[in-house]
């Protein structure tokens, strides 16, 4: 095989990234999700230019999920990244994630599911090697608990959100 000058598996990767941008742009536009829409987006924590508190740093040293959902403001959509706040355990937080550092979306409501590749910095020597895993999954069986744990807590009309694994929502084999 020969080798790929053109590089499509970044150029695909990067264009999925541009399905996740667009979302949260069009999101922030009007302030809200539309209708039973939310999202559970995962991504490294230790990537170049995410930005959380230390607090979050120290429970979540690898990855998070985020649940964006009811309760979230500020979202702020740049061509590199976006900005969101959420509360944890009744604590305001400001996330900046870059959309390179995203491991996977998933939108339950309609099963759309998105997973990438993330180099870490150990990584990126070997990134020329890398195949494109991103890929859209035309629909994934949630278990049953998994609705539980994906709803805010009920914190007396405080903005809430929950940390779950984006595991917990693929088909498992």
């Amino acid at each position: 095989m020969g080798q790929d000058h053109i590089r499509y598996d970044i150029l695909a990767q990067d264009a999925l990234r541009g399905v996740i941008r667009k979302v949260l742009t069009e999101v922030a536009a009007v302030g809200h999700l539309p209708g039973d829409h939310h999202f559970f987006i995962t991504f490294l924590t230790g990537a170049p230019g995410v930005r959380i508190s230390q607090h979050l740093k120290a429970k979540y040293a690898e990855q998070m999920t985020i649940v964006v959902q009811h309760q979230f403001w500020d979202l702020k959509v740049t061509e590199s990244l976006f900005e969101i706040g959420l509360s944890f355990s009744d604590t305001p937080e400001k996330l900046v994630i870059p959309f390179n550092a995203i491991r996977g979306f998933y939108d339950p409501s309609v099963n759309f599911e998105l997973e990438f590749d993330v180099a870490t910095m150990e990584d990126e020597e070997e990134i020329e090697s890398a195949e494109i895993t991103a890929y859209p999954v035309a629909s994934v069986e949630r278990p049953a608990d998994a609705e539980a744990e994906a709803k805010p807590a009920d914190d007396g009309g405080k903005a809430g959100a929950s940390i779950v694994s984006l595991d917990s929502f693929r088909k498992k084999n």
